[in-house]
């Protein structure tokens, strides 16, 4: 018995090894493919207008818009509900004051459990599976790296659908169809000057870029993430999670760059989030007198976990050292949320300026820290509520009531529908706009519910939302769960046994509604466990819950 131990020990010693020496060759090739990155320079934004407009009477001027987005933000990292990283040590109170200060859309919902198509769907106020955009853009080698190497903790190895590589596209390819009309087309066409910061992830080729897209001016970065600083950099506290091959990937192949208008890469001045802001409140300055649209798309707090040392240090009474990152990060991140609003009211914009948080979707599970999505179950790349049950607040001083609630589910989507009416823009007439204008249900001037169902889909794997009722299949796991939201919102107690009729009915809503979508543009290569109830580096048990997402 000794023996055979022995020699498991000796395989599974020996399986690590490979995996990381594979690991490391992966890593290596994307670092050869990193482009030249020039030295920092600033950015001159565009001038608008040196005094304010003419407003004739009983007229008014349009409204700015500031859509904020964080990136991978869990539920729980905010202060906002009581909760809050680390039991409530890193105080949020900034991004706190866009709910208080506004409507908190309690049930607000992402447009996918991953990035990119949540953001597709805001772009264009569309469910991204009916044009295609189903799954998030990722290079071959990223995909094949984490389709590969089963985590030492899991129970479930993931798959890699090699057969499929061969004819995969360049990951700058997968893209929005430039057929598709953004909010920043739709708002530049009402003369809104219109800016994007930050993360873009819908495509790098002609056509699809953010200057292609309708933004007069873009400045950051077209890839899914980017360092904030340098690894070696003084100013920089670095977390890394050994259990997690995508962020060896990430430490290995990100550089720490920006573009502004499609110029060549060059390096920032500071801490990504911090340099981001500076320019956010550079073009509000530039822009005070004419109306804007700013879509200031955050990376933080997606990994790689990087924190300044000065936000590290603030937070002592955090002894996990992850933790602590990702509390310092987050610390930043609401510091730079407090520095543009109060740049809206220096200029004198605050009360006629739409200001939307929310994040892309549900905190990850591959950092390893188990609370930021409390109290839901699931994480980012899950249709449990921790995937794509989000912060989602909106505040117009000039309109909308302060300090209120709207309960009933919204979602990604509706930020198009929303900011159109409000700059008086119409929507196009020749596809459907699955998103609605929100202010009118949060100012009760509308009543009932702004959608009777909601769906997604990635691959086999669907949900939908049918009143108070939540249906998720899983064909691969050949699964079915169905809770009732308006009992049951943290998804305890799966009636999916007990209520035959109620899943049949939303099966049924979900096929009429996957003959509106269209086939993926591009395939997923990727098929990877995720449990529902603990993070990843956790030991898997027989017994958890699980799917498999794709890509």
């Amino acid at each position: 018995m000794k023996r055979w131990i022995g020699v498991l020990a000796v395989g599974v010693v020996a399986a690590a090894v490979l995996w990381h020496y594979k690991l490391d060759l992966l890593v290596k090739l994307a670092v050869l493919r990193q482009p030249h990155i020039e030295a920092y320079h600033p950015v001159n934004w565009v001038q608008g207008p040196q005094s304010p407009p003419v407003v004739l009477p009983g007229q008014t001027r349009p409204p700015n818009i500031v859509f904020i987005l964080a990136d991978d933000m869990g539920y729980n990292d905010i202060t906002f509900n009581g909760g809050g990283v680390a039991g409530g040590v890193v105080p949020t109170p900034n991004i706190n004051a866009i709910g208080s200060g506004g409507v908190d859309f309690t049930n607000g919902y992402a447009g996918n459990a991953t990035c990119a198509p949540s953001r597709a769907a805001i772009m264009t106020g569309r469910y991204p599976t009916r044009f295609g955009f189903e799954f998030t853009p990722t290079p071959v080698n990223f995909s094949r790296m984490v389709g590969t190497f089963k985590s030492p903790n899991s129970l479930h190895p993931p798959h890699f659908a090699a057969d499929k590589a061969k004819g995969m596209p360049d990951v700058d390819s997968e893209a929005v169809p430039s057929s598709e009309i953004t909010i920043a087309e739709l708002l530049k066409g009402r003369g809104y000057h219109t800016i994007h910061l930050g993360k873009w992830h819908l495509g790098g080729i002609k056509g699809s870029r953010p200057e292609d897209q309708g933004f007069d001016e873009s400045l950051g970065f077209i890839a899914g993430a980017s360092l904030y600083l340098p690894v070696k950099d003084p100013n920089v506290e670095n977390s890394r999670q050994s259990f997690d091959p995508i962020d060896k990937f990430l430490w290995a192949s990100l550089p720490w760059s920006v573009q502004y208008n499609g110029s060549k890469p060059f390096h920032p001045n500071a801490y990504m989030t911090d340099y981001l802001t500076d320019n956010a409140i550079a073009g509000i300055k530039a822009n005070r007198n004419r109306p804007f649209f700013m879509y200031l798309a955050y990376n933080g707090i997606h990994t790689p976990l990087q924190a300044t040392k000065a936000d590290y240090d603030a937070l002592p009474q955090i002894k996990d050292h992850r933790l602590r990152v990702y509390g310092a990060m987050v610390r930043n991140l609401d510091r730079n949320v407090g520095r543009v609003l109060a740049e809206l009211k220096a200029q004198g914009l605050d009360d006629n300026t739409i200001v939307i948080f929310t994040s892309d979707n549900g905190g990850a599970n591959y950092i390893g820290l188990p609370d930021i999505n409390r109290p839901y179950r699931g994480w980012k790349a899950s249709f449990f509520e921790g995937g794509v049950h989000v912060p989602f607040f909106m505040r117009w001083p000039a309109q909308l009531p302060a300090g209120s609630r709207y309960n009933n589910p919204v979602a990604h989507i509706d930020i198009f529908a929303t900011a159109a009416a409000a700059a008086g823009a119409k929507p196009p007439t020749d596809r459907v706009i699955d998103g609605v204008d929100l202010a009118p249900f949060a100012e009760g001037k509308v009543q009932g519910r702004p959608h009777q169902n909601l769906f997604w889909r990635s691959g086999d794997y669907r949900m939908a939302i049918a009143g108070d009722w939540k249906l998720q299949t899983l064909d691969q796991l050949h699964k079915t769960w169905l809770y009732n939201l308006a009992t049951d919102p943290t998804e305890k107690q799966d009636l999916s046994t007990s209520q035959p009729a109620q899943v049949a009915e939303l099966k049924a809503l979900m096929a009429a509604q996957d003959k509106q979508f269209v086939a993926p543009k591009w395939p997923s290569l990727l098929s990877g466990e995720i449990p529902i109830d603990h993070p990843l580096g956790v030991k898997d048990q027989p017994t958890d819950e699980y799917i498999y997402w794709a890509n």
